[in-house]
């Protein structure tokens, strides 16, 4: 049976036939229907509307197939209000027709935003926050401290309004402060003394508190917290300061008498001293 079925020369008419009209078909796909559907060898060039008010702008991309879509405002002095100052797709890129393209438009008036508290993000994330605000990240420093590249300190606080497009400078971990360090024998130490030992041990000072007291000379270490003897490299202590101590004691009226001469005495209740 199969020895009739391959000598059957229909199975190799039927099997010639499938093969010439799926390459046709193959063809068909290749050479008309897709450059059909994908308008193939067809497209706009799309032109340079930066510079040009917003009105031009609309007219010069409409009027050869294009779309447009504002995606941001901005203020930029060196442009009139309304005027294009970026577009995307770039002028010469060649596109399909009907293709949107998005503009940048100066602002008439400035705009303000509010500034996010980025502190405690990862660098990555706190750039990507203030630029999902319309604001720029300016200068990154760096301090000492446990996990790297986390934003330590902004120059500008939470919540603040300012123009968009402001910089926020950002102080960031370095991520050395995994090391211990032992805390300098500070105490009666004047402060100036008192904080370059901390810098040279690799600590930071933080609070400085005064507080008045009799015996001891103004501006020297009384206290210090946290009261540990080691602590992580880049932390903060805070320190309690000696200021002057003030008193002014009143003189009391004390009993009044009479002597044998006729004159009036006082015994004072206390004396000065």
């Amino acid at each position: 049976m199969l020895k009739a079925l391959l000598t059957n020369k229909y199975l190799y008419i039927i099997i010639f036939s499938v093969i010439v009209i799926g390459s046709l078909t193959l063809l068909a796909i290749d050479k008309v229907i897709m450059p059909e559907y994908t308008k193939y060898n067809e497209g706009v060039t799309v032109p340079d509307v930066t510079r040009v008010s917003l009105e031009e702008a609309e007219e010069m991309l409409t009027s050869i197939g294009l779309r447009f879509e504002v995606a941001d405002r901005r203020a930029n002095s060196a442009y009139p209000a309304n005027y294009v100052i970026d577009q995307t797709p770039t002028a010469s890129i060649l596109v399909k027709p009907n293709r949107k393209v998005y503009l940048t438009v100066n602002a008439a008036v400035r705009p303000t935003v509010e500034v996010p508290n980025v502190v405690n993000l990862s660098l990555r994330n706190a750039q990507v926050q203030l630029q999902n605000y319309g604001l720029s990240v300016g200068s990154i420093s760096y301090e000492s401290s446990r996990f790297k590249n986390v934003v330590l300190r902004q120059s500008i606080d939470e919540g603040s309004i300012v123009d968009r497009g402001a910089t926020i400078d950002l102080v960031v971990s370095d991520g050395l402060g995994d090391k211990i360090v032992e805390v300098p024998e500070i105490i009666g130490l004047r402060l100036p003394d008192a904080q370059l030992k901390i810098r040279e041990a690799g600590l930071r000072v933080g609070e400085i508190r005064f507080q008045p007291v009799k015996e001891i000379a103004p501006n020297v270490v009384l206290d210090f917290t946290p009261k540990v003897s080691t602590l992580v490299e880049g932390e903060t202590l805070t320190l309690v300061i000696s200021e002057r101590f003030d008193v002014t004691e009143e003189v009391e009226g004390g009993v009044v008498f009479t002597d044998s001469t006729g004159n009036n005495n006082q015994i004072p209740d206390k004396q000065p001293k």
